[in-house]
């Protein structure tokens, strides 16, 4: 009997994925000056065993003033990566599930605090506090501090910067990088009208406003080994009028292929509280079926993706390659074991756990074989 295409291999340049369920990258806030921390330990560990197909790891700052907020995971410096380190030889240990890295920088986003408090900025001069650096001197919101507007070198401190985390992730082991150029953090910010609105060879034209995005990929690129994935993920639209738009993210996408992207990671939004988003299952799948269609890139499909045979309708109707699945994984950190259970195919879960599987399903479980006197 053929496997359900959830669960069937998925390859990205030289790596192979057992299935096309992605836990995409969830912020914990819950770093200490970057450093990971036992929190992470404990929820890379459950969702490292959910027998997904490659586990992301949460935005990674590039730097402390990259960060969304105080709490954010970064990778700039020995401290954070010995931290990294340790985390992730852990979780090696006990589950050999592939691991992707979502390299980030806030822009005007950053100097927030985390969800559970709001989610505002937090003031420059606050003691969790620092000015946010940006395409443009244009505050996300009304009644914020406007950011920094990068100069130059500041860009060039950004780039190496990206480019400095990204070699720290292949001495690490990690197998894959996403850079996050979506959610109306910097590399978005740069792509966004909205945000940019520089006059030099950096905004306008989409082109212009492409040009950092794709300098800083071709950085990350030229440091990550050839044959280890490297991709971004985007908003495909701001959902505000004359904003960014699907469209352009093709544009984008095609530019990303030429420059040695191995997929797209599909999502929306997150450049301006403007937004009018109209959520509901599967909702952002349709642009990820666009830029698919027009790139012929390998596709992942993200949003309230969040049942079994809904994810493996998405694939079979070619609307993308993969899913990625993140509050659904929190709820259900054995998402896949459920999913594989209810559409008839097998996933890997930790010997540990082998004695788990239901009466009533004698092979969900590979490799499982156990013994009792």
């Amino acid at each position: 009997m053929t496997s359900p295409l959830l669960f069937q291999p998925l390859r990205l340049d030289g790596l192979e994925l057992e299935n096309r369920i992605i836990v995409a990258p969830m912020c914990q806030y819950s770093a200490r000056d970057g450093e990971a921390t036992d929190w992470h330990m404990m929820h890379l560990g459950q969702l490292a065993m959910s027998g997904a197909g490659l586990l992301t790891l949460e935005a990674t700052a590039v730097s402390p003033e990259a960060r969304i907020t105080h709490g954010d995971l970064g990778l700039w410096d020995d401290g954070t990566e010995r931290a990294l380190a340790h985390v992730l030889d852990a979780v090696r240990d006990y589950a050999p599930v592939p691991v992707c890295i979502q390299i980030a920088h806030a822009g005007r986003k950053a100097s927030s605090e985390p969800p559970w408090r709001g989610g505002h900025q937090v003031a420059p001069d606050s003691p969790r506090g620092w000015l946010t650096e940006a395409p443009s001197a244009l505050a996300h919101a009304d009644g914020e501090v406007a950011p920094r507007a990068l100069d130059r070198e500041d860009m060039k401190r950004i780039r190496d910067g990206f480019k400095a985390t990204a070699r720290r992730a292949v001495r690490l082991g990690i197998d894959a990088v996403e850079i996050h150029a979506a959610h109306g953090y910097l590399l978005h910010q740069f792509l966004s009208p909205l945000a940019n609105r520089r006059s030099d060879e950096y905004g306008g034209s989409l082109e212009n406003r492409m040009r950092f995005p794709l300098e800083v990929f071709e950085a990350v690129r030229e440091v990550v080994p050839a044959g280890q994935p490297v991709w971004a993920r985007v908003s495909a639209t701001d959902w505000v009028e004359d904003g960014w738009e699907v469209e352009q993210t093709i544009a984008f996408a095609e530019a990303l292929k030429a420059r040695g992207a191995a997929a797209i990671h599909v999502s929306t939004g997150g450049v301006s509280p403007r937004q009018k988003i109209a959520v509901g299952p599967g909702y952002q799948v349709p642009f990820a079926e666009r830029v698919r269609a027009a790139t012929d890139l390998v596709t992942i499909a993200v949003g309230l993706i969040t049942e079994p045979r809904q994810a493996e309708t998405i694939l079979l109707e070619g609307k993308a390659d993969a899913v990625s699945l993140a509050r659904a994984m929190l709820y259900d950190p054995r998402w896949p074991w459920h999913a594989a259970a209810e559409l008839g195919a097998r996933v890997r879960a930790p010997k540990q756990y082998w004695r788990s599987q239901p009466h009533h399903l004698k092979d969900l479980f590979k490799e499982a074989s156990f013994g009792q006197r």
